[in-house]
């Protein structure tokens, strides 16, 4: 097959969409399929709407050559409209890569409203849906009143090979000392770190150390503010910032920590969950979304509203009880151990994507 992919910016861009993005890309390419990539340039939502009159954004999607267009749900804003005119021009199918709805963040009211019509608009004008999992999945379909074709590929392990071992997680369970708690994800509203920082406000001075590792500048507003929290409070010892890092430091953050915390306002599945759980680390995860199709509550970690007192009891409980730490620990890295690979993923992406063509 001769697929184009949409997408904003580059693929190497670090989050867990564009990581699945790009482990797609690499999978289709080593079954013999061309990936030509379309890339946006990034700007702010208003301006992404700007791209529907774009004739040449139109000319490199409905170039004849391509049996399929592929598109990241993200350029939602840019294609909208677009995709009609698209329709007129070429006969390939357009398959949306669905992460997350925009709409699922928790923005304020006339603001879903309006999100929530643009990606309305936009999914009932695609052919097919591969989305990252069942919660996401069901929130198109409700969204869009109608039932598209559509894969659920969940994102695969094997793109980190931990080398920890039963031993390895047990000794540091039981180490002395406070509860090291590891916030992954770009520092945006959408995380919830701020969440996070008010639940170590009402934890004992000492119990708990935060690191915060992801991108400071994907809404440096947004980040300075967490950081003004945390002076505010007088948490400066109990949290280390340490932005972007890369991918090596970061697994070597995961190997020297007890737990993963990101109480997100939503997450479509939540990669840094599935990474950290191949060190055996339990998380904090968020009951918007689909973060407990893969964590399971009270075994690989605690899917929690993402409200603070809730994750400072659980915190807490981790803290005090080593023992139950160590048990959901383990219980993180079996379900890691179970958890499908990447080339999974590509295969059955693959064949829906065929059945799309007509292959």
């Amino acid at each position: 097959m001769h697929l184009a992919l949409v997408i904003y910016g580059e693929l190497s861009r670090l989050s867990g969409g564009y990581l699945y993005d790009r482990m797609l890309v690499e999978g289709l390419r080593r079954r013999g399929d061309e990936v030509q990539v379309v890339s946006l340039p990034w700007r702010d939502y208003l301006r992404h709407l700007g791209d529907n009159v774009s004739a040449d954004l139109l000319d490199r999607m409905a170039d004849p050559s391509f049996d399929l267009v592929l598109q990241d749900e993200l350029n939602h804003p840019s294609l909208f409209l677009l995709n009609r005119r698209l329709r007129r021009r070429s006969r390939s199918p357009v398959v949306s890569i669905v992460h997350h709805l925009r709409s699922s963040e928790g923005w304020p009211a006339w603001q879903n409203l309006f999100y929530a019509q643009v990606e309305r608009d936009y999914l009932r004008a695609v052919d097919g849906l591969v989305c990252n999992s069942r919660n996401t999945s069901g929130q198109v379909q409700r969204l869009i009143g109608a039932r598209s074709p559509f894969v659920i590929s969940l994102p695969g392990k094997d793109h980190i090979r931990p080398s920890i071992t039963d031993d390895d997680v047990k000794a540091r369970a039981n180490e002395a000392g406070p509860l090291r708690v590891l916030f992954v994800g770009n520092v945006i509203p959408r995380k919830g770190l701020h969440v996070l920082v008010d639940a170590l406000a009402s934890l004992p001075v000492g119990s708990v150390e935060l690191t915060v590792v992801g991108s400071l500048q994907s809404d440096a507003r947004y980040a300075g503010g967490v950081q003004q929290q945390v002076r505010r409070r007088g948490l400066e010892a109990m949290v280390d910032f340490r932005g972007s890092v890369p991918f090596d430091t970061l697994l070597g953050q995961f190997a020297a920590h007890h737990a993963v915390a990101v109480p997100s306002a939503h997450e479509g599945f939540g990669i840094a969950y599935l990474e950290a759980a191949g060190f055996g680390l339990p998380s904090i995860a968020s009951t918007r979304g689909g973060a407990g199709e893969f964590v399971r509550h009270g075994v690989s970690g605690f899917v929690l509203p993402p409200v603070d007192s809730a994750i400072a009891e659980h915190l807490r409980w981790w803290h005090e009880d080593r023992r139950r730490l160590l048990e959901m620990s383990l219980g993180a890295k079996r379900a890691y151990e179970a958890h499908p690979t990447w080339e999974q993923g590509a295969a059955e992406t693959r064949a829906f994507l065929q059945e799309m063509v007509g292959q």
